[in-house]
């Protein structure tokens, strides 16, 4: 009998789906191809788990970031990384009809610009092997990291997607990425990714998570999450009886990085993305084409 999980089974069918589709879409060399799949014994003989193979990939954007001078991207290093995004997802919510509905930087996976980063891999474990432990059915290896590889970011883990573009309903997204109306429990659409994309661009640039969702005890609050929303992004639509105090700042305090001109552009851009109501949020074609976005492009 196969185990395979929930998540396992709908990304399958999500590539399947993807792979009906007869594309030139640029934003198709953006999104991770599946290229096959098969099913391995688990070490106990009871059950079988369903795999997945994908073309090598890099490090994540998550594992990326710490490695970097002062532990951020550069305006450029977010402006390149935000274009393949929003080309994949382009692509995904225009010619699919998919939503993502899982952007965050440890789904974005650096490309390889040079192959033989792997073959320099494969000799360093031939070397020098990673630590390992032998149980009495199975053995259990230490991960070996890869270097960096300097290709363009690529858009990972389609296993929370969902096919249909609106009216979409159920708890998505990582819990300090979720948007205003997944927190509320209302339908949504296809503008989740959208706002998703915001969460990923400040946490790349920035040295902090734009929302804590967290109360005093440091447990997960809606409250004080829509307190910290209604603090960035202003009066929602229809009020509701605060049940948490409003922080004391803004979208303005919070970007301590840029001045001037550069930070009003950057702060725009992200406004295009951070609204209460999703159909206030630009499109990824949209925001492909915004002028922070473009800077520097045809220099």
């Amino acid at each position: 009998m196969t185990y395979a999980s929930k998540t396992v089974t709908r990304e399958i069918e999500i590539y399947n789906h993807l792979k009906a589709i007869q594309s030139d879409h640029a934003g198709l060399s953006c999104l991770r191809p599946l290229i096959d799949t098969f099913d391995a014994q688990s070490p106990d003989g009871n059950g079988v788990h369903t795999c997945l193979v994908h073309p090598p990939l890099g490090i994540s954007l998550s594992q990326l970031t710490p490695l970097l001078p002062d532990g951020v991207m550069t305006s450029a290093m977010v402006r390149t990384t935000i274009r393949n995004i929003l080309a994949a997802l382009d692509f995904l919510h225009t010619e699919a009809q998919v939503i993502h509905t899982d952007l965050q930087t440890n789904n974005i996976l650096l490309g390889i610009k040079d192959e033989s980063i792997l073959s320099k891999f494969e000799q360093a474990e031939l070397e020098s092997p990673v630590p390992r432990k032998t149980l009495g059915d199975r053995t259990i290896y230490l991960s070996r990291p890869l270097p960096i590889s300097f290709g363009t970011p690529v858009l990972c883990d389609l296993g929370e997607a969902r096919i249909g573009t609106d009216h979409q309903q159920g708890d998505i997204m990582p819990d300090i990425y979720r948007a205003p109306e997944v927190i509320l429990d209302m339908t949504w659409d296809y503008k989740v990714d959208i706002w998703n994309v915001g969460m990923v661009i400040w946490d790349l640039f920035e040295h902090r998570h734009l929302f804590r969702a967290r109360n005093p005890e440091g447990k997960l609050d809606d409250a004080y999450h829509l307190a910290e929303m209604q603090a960035i992004l202003g009066a929602p639509p229809c009020h509701w009886k605060h049940a948490a105090p409003l922080p004391d700042y803004d979208l303005e305090t919070l970007e301590e990085r840029l001045e001037g001109d550069e930070k009003d552009d950057f702060l725009r851009f992200l406004r295009r993305m951070l609204c209460w109501l999703p159909e206030e949020r630009a499109t990824a074609k949209e925001l492909l084409f915004d002028p922070w976005l473009m800077h520097g492009l045809f220099k």
